[in-house]
């Protein structure tokens, strides 16, 4: 029996059987499921380590800087699988968010060699890697013998790749030539609609499908909802993080753009004519539906009051409706997705992207041993595991969204997630032009949205100052 299910388990590891098919089989020769799992982890294991030293430097220890996420737990929940594999303890620090990235950027302007790898997003990339800080990925991934041949990293999706690469110079594109891989992504985030599946039945409501449609809907709720409640939850706070999800993906599906490029200088774009259209009905959004207290608003008061009842429906992350519809939440089970492309003349969604990645320092001593750890982080056996158990539901590679047990283990949490994302996905990726003053742009284009939702100044006049502004800054940096 214990070679059959050795083969069969063999099998399933090479994708020749279904997950299903697999434990029904071993049923059958009476391997029961926790003994099956075990020993799919085996022969994962002893796959990966064919025709590749993982053991090549057994004994040493890795240190982490993490960030306080679920995909983090998911990464040190499977650190023992790595530990068997190579040989290797791995250590980390972790924090909240709302420190996290001061501790990174402390620990990599002050050159400590502490930290081996740490979580990153690609903005944050823009910073790190021209100031010499990142290593870049490309000198091990061109090294085919430093890439185990299960790693497949065209397996990852293109824009997320593309996202995580760029040649340093501002405004070259992501990806484009002369690109270095300052990251590997591990997971991301797309931008849709999450809304109240009871609500819109009660009002006999449907989900909106572009942002005039948001907007009556939004403001329907806010009227008839009951309660308190407020019809679209979106972020709001003086911070980067208030344009790149809903806001930017909108602003992306009208057509504006943040910078225009000519012979590698910048100038701002936001005062367009399509950042004006979009901007307009955005703030009117806020200003007749949202949250009282809008400019206080980050990723956490948004998924809370989604949670809570208090807003019919959110425009922010795919992940952050799911955490909310699958966590210990008052609208558990009650939640459902849509995408929305809120240019009526567009007939899809256009996502920006949020991609959380690894990096590893440059001041790193043991980078080898650093770049085994990435390569496991990133790979497909870890990212399954993470996928299928551990929450991580946006993976970075294309066969996971195929994967049957994957895909099963969603619709039977989240009816409607993966049909969503399916429709969102295709053109999701980084719509901001890459330049080293992102955090300073980006804050001050929400400090000027907040002015414009509080009437301190209208709309066109908001983002003519903000353009000029911004033109001034860039000439300051001899960036325009």
């Amino acid at each position: 029996m214990h070679e059959k299910a050795k083969d069969l388990c063999e099998a399933f590891i090479a994708r020749g059987i279904g997950r299903r098919d697999l434990m029904r089989r071993l049923a059958a020769l009476g391997v029961t499921a926790g003994l099956a799992d075990m020993m799919v982890n085996a022969a994962a294991t002893e796959a990966m380590a064919a025709d590749f030293d993982w053991q090549a430097h057994k004994g040493k220890t890795l240190k982490l800087l993490l960030n306080k996420h679920p995909y983090a737990d998911a990464l040190i929940a499977d650190l023992p699988a790595f530990t068997k594999l190579t040989g290797m303890n791995v250590t980390y620090d972790i924090f909240p968010e709302d420190v996290y990235f001061d501790k990174v950027t402390a620990a990599l302007s002050s050159r400590s060699t502490e930290y081996d790898a740490f979580m990153t997003g690609a903005y944050q990339t823009w910073q790190y890697g021209p100031a010499g800080w990142l290593v870049d990925m490309n000198e091990f991934l061109q090294d085919k013998s430093k890439v185990a041949p299960m790693y497949n990293w065209d397996d990852i999706l293109p824009n997320l790749r593309a996202s995580d690469s760029w040649s340093g110079k501002p405004g070259d594109p992501l990806g484009g030539p002369g690109a270095k891989q300052w990251a590997l992504p591990w997971g991301f985030e797309v931008y849709m609609l999450t809304y109240n599946k009871p609500v819109f039945d009660r009002l006999k409501l449907t989900p909106p499908k572009n942002m005039q449609e948001l907007m009556t809907t939004a403001a329907t709720i806010t009227q008839q909802g009951g309660n308190g409640m407020y019809g679209v939850g979106v972020r709001g706070s003086r911070s980067w993080a208030t344009i790149h999800p809903g806001f930017l993906s909108g602003y992306a599906n009208f057509g504006a753009r943040d910078f225009t490029v000519n012979g590698g200088k910048l100038k701002s774009a936001v005062n367009s004519k399509e950042s004006k259209d979009f901007t307009a009905q955005f703030v009117k959004m806020v200003q007749e539906s949202g949250p009282k207290n809008w400019a206080t608003y980050t990723w956490y008061e948004v998924g809370a009051d989604l949670g809570a009842g208090t807003s019919g429906m959110i425009y922010d992350a795919d992940c952050l409706g799911y955490f909310t519809a699958t966590g210990n939440t008052k609208t558990k089970g009650e939640l459902g997705f849509a995408p929305i492309a809120p240019n009526p003349d567009m007939s899809h969604p256009t996502s920006n992207v949020w991609i959380w990645s690894l990096a590893m320092s440059n001041f790193s001593k043991k980078k080898d041993a650093g770049w085994l750890f990435m390569q496991w982080a990133t790979g497909t056996d870890h990212l399954l595991f993470g996928a299928r158990g551990h929450d991580m539901v946006d993976p970075v590679r294309t066969s996971i969204w195929k994967d049957p047990e994957f895909q099963d283990v969603m619709n039977k949490k989240v009816p409607g997630y993966l049909e969503t994302y399916q429709v969102t996905s295709p053109d999701a990726k980084i719509y901001f032009t890459p330049q080293p003053l992102f955090f300073n742009v980006t804050t001050n284009w929400a400090a000027a949205l907040q002015r414009m939702v509080a009437k301190q100044v209208p709309v066109d006049e908001g983002l003519d100052q903000l353009a000029a502004a911004t033109d001034r800054q860039m000439s300051e940096a001899g960036l325009g």
